[in-house]
This record gives C-alpha cells, sequence and structure tokens, in this order.
C-alpha cells in the first residue's frame, strides 16, 4: 500500500515537473497534479487496459513503442477531466507518458526486493 502512495505522489511531481519543462502541459499547483496522477492511473488501469489488450498486435510490432501512444491519450483524456490540468497536444502528452513511463521504471527498480 505504501508503495502505491509512493507512486502516486511521484507521479504528480512528474507532472509538475514536466509542466515546468514541456510548452503545452500545463499543471496549476500540487492538488490538481495529484487529482491528474490519480486519474490518469484510473484510466490506465480501466481504458487503459482495455485499449493494451485491442492493439496488442500493433505493440508487438513497434515493440512496445505504442504502448506510449495508449498512456499519451490516457493523459490527454484526463486532461478533460481535471480542472487544473491541460494537455494542449500529443506531443506535450507523449513527453509525459515518457516521463511516467521513466518514474515507474525507476520506482520499479528501487524497490525491487533482491
Amino acid at each position: 500500500m505504501l508503495k502505491l502512495v509512493i507512486h502516486w505522489l511521484l507521479s504528480a511531481v512528474v507532472l509538475l515537473i514536466v509542466s515546468h519543462f514541456v510548452p503545452g502541459f500545463h499543471v496549476l499547483g500540487l492538488e490538481p497534479a495529484l487529482v491528474a496522477a490519480l486519474v490518469i492511473g484510473l484510466l490506465n488501469a480501466t481504458l487503459g487496459l482495455l485499449l493494451k489488450i485491442v492493439t496488442f498486435p500493433i505493440t508487438i510490432i513497434t515493440l512496445g513503442l505504442f504502448l506510449l501512444v495508449i498512456n499519451a491519450a490516457m493523459i490527454l483524456l484526463a486532461s478533460h477531466l481535471v480542472t487544473g490540468f491541460r494537455v494542449t497536444g500529443w506531443i506535450p502528452a507523449l513527453v509525459g507518458a515518457v516521463a511516467l513511463a521513466l518514474l515507474g521504471i525507476a520506482i520499479h527498480a528501487g524497490t525491487k526486493k533482491v
């Protein structure tokens, strides 16, 4: 449970960091970042999972890179649902998806039990 909360908080921090460096990616504070991170996580766990299953052949052909497109789509959808979180295009959404993916890899590597 603690790992999940840490991942959620770090995801919100990553969204805030990305908003400072990527034009078209806007987060208006910590609260919208926390809500956006939660919504993105829920979207990835539901609709994102369904899309990943349906687009599995494309994912295989692109060696997994298409998963970033799906995650970017979930970020764009979340930006329409969360007040104070706005993404104005596919490129900023892809940058955000890459940043969140790198965070997930780092958390997984950091919490891996030897």
